[in-house]
Order: structure tokens, then sequence, then C-alpha cells
């Protein structure tokens, strides 16, 4: 398939690394004999490639992102591919500054600005914000069966018990808004003390911004108060921040329920550290 890919963008290829760290496509880094670093991207399915698609149109000049180089719809054995341009630099870290913080909450926020549009047709984007309890729902327990098998049976009702509760005291939701639903370190790259764009648009939605900051708080924001602040005055001169401690319990909680269910789907033992992880954060919400 990626021979085939490669044969379809035309590219003297002088060297191809696979980049680790990315689970719902295949994605390649290619070294060009030009001199030039471009990415192939392979979602999974056709859904994911047609959110993908959409998502370079919605975002164009509104936010930092890759440019679509080019674009292939794929074929039996492919669900369709694209050729990326580099964003320079690397994922962010939890070292990073206070001031790339600042950055990240800018690009978090302008993207939380974008609504649904009225004059394209989308296909593959859907709009939850209308039905959200809903949707937020039918992802919990899309994963339960998977959960089921993992969990003891005393722990897993009172996951199912917790979830049922704690839905019915979140707070109107926020949007609608164009949400990444992946929106974590490895997905924002930063240059030196500059971001220069986000990736992976395989996931996103319109929907409510309060499930878009589970994995960012889980992975940066949390480890410095700076940071945190940071983050929030530079998202707050965009728009403002809802208040996330009230949001952030319940989120995390369903986060980690529904991030076991995967690591049911994709296999335990190859996901063993992130499976552990999950079920430290579920254990101690229930404890």
């Amino acid at each position: 398939m990626l021979n085939r890919v490669i044969q379809q963008f035309k590219l003297n290829v002088l060297a191809i690394n696979e980049v680790e760290d990315s689970h719902s496509s295949t994605v390649y880094k290619c070294n060009l004999t030009n001199g030039e670093n471009v990415f192939l991207k392979i979602p999974y399915t056709k859904l994911k490639c047609q959110r993908e698609l959409e998502a370079y149109e919605i975002l164009k000049d509104r936010v930092s992102i890759p440019k679509m180089l080019d674009y292939w719809p794929g074929n039996e054995e492919c669900p369709g591919a694209f050729l990326l341009s580099e964003l320079k630099g690397q994922p962010l870290t939890n070292k990073d500054l206070p001031l790339v913080a600042f950055q990240v909450g800018v690009l978090h926020a302008s993207m939380h600005q974008i609504q649904p549009p009225t004059t394209l047709q989308l296909t593959g984007i859907q709009n939850e914000f209308p039905d959200w309890s809903n949707f937020v729902e039918r992802q919990f327990y899309s994963f339960a069966a998977d959960v089921k098998e993992v969990l003891d049976e005393r722990l897993y009702r009172q996951a199912i018990e917790k979830f049922e509760n704690m839905k019915l005291q979140l707070p109107p939701s926020d949007g609608p808004s164009f949400i990444h639903m992946d929106f974590r370190p490895a997905n924002i790259i930063v240059d030196e003390d500059r971001v220069s764009g986000m990736i992976d648009f395989e996931s996103v939605r319109f929907g409510s911004t309060e499930i878009d900051f589970i994995k960012l708080y889980r992975d940066f924001l949390s480890f410095d108060i700076s940071l945190y602040r940071s983050y929030q005055e530079g998202y707050e001169t965009i728009r403002p921040l809802i208040d996330l401690e009230v949001v952030l319990p319940f989120y995390q909680f369903t986060d980690a329920f529904n991030s076991i269910g995967w690591c049911k789907r994709r296999g335990i033992e190859k996901n063993a550290s992130f499976l552990k992880e999950n079920l430290l954060i579920l254990k101690k919400v229930l404890r």
C-alpha cells in the first residue's frame, strides 16, 4: 500500500520512517531527494479519511495546520491518503515554557471559535452539539462491553453508577464548536519557543468544548500551575474559558473508562502501559 501511495503522489523518496504515537492512521515521514520533508498519512477507515479531508477545508487559513499538498481518494485496498507539508519542530512536552502554553491556549481557542459552516456540505464531520449528552453517553456505552472484560464485576458496576450520577451534574454545554477530540501534546508541534500548529483531524466533530481539554490537561497543563495559568490567559484572548474544575472530573473519568475499552480492542499486551495508566485514573475517581 505504501508503494502504491508513493507512486500515486509521484514522490522521489530518499528515506522513509514510520511516525510513532499515531493511533488512528499510519503516518510516514518522507525525506525527498530535493531535501524536502513531507508526510504521508493513510487513515484506517473511509470515515476518518473524510473527516480529515473536511477538516483541512474548514481549518485552512483560520488556524495553523500543515498544508495538504495532495490527496488520493484511495481504492478497494486503501481508504485514501494525504500528502502533507511539514510543521517545523517537535511535539509539545511538559518541559516547554509558559510562553508556549500561552500560544497553545490561543491555538485551542481559535479552533473552538469555529462553528458549523452554513455553506459547506459535510458528510464526515458530524455536528453532535444539539444532542450532546446522548453523544457522550453513546461513546461511553460503546466501550462498556470491552471494559466489562477487563474490570472485575464490582468495579464495573461502580463505574456505570458513577457515570449515571456524574452526567446529571454537568453544566450547560459550551458550543457548538469545532473540537479536535485528541488535542494532546503529540498533536501540537512546537519549534523552540513558538507553536507551529496542530495535526491529526480524523476524530474531529462539532460539539461542546468541555470534552476537548482532558488530554491536554492530563499530559501537559497538570504538571505546572504556571503552564495552566498561561494557557488560560492565551485562551481567553480569543474566547472565555469554561470552568474546567466543574467538567474535568467527569470527562477525565469517562476518558479513562473509554481508553480501557480502546486498549481491549487494540490489544491489551501491546497497550499495557496505557491500560495501567487509565486503570489508575479510574480507580482514583471511584475510590
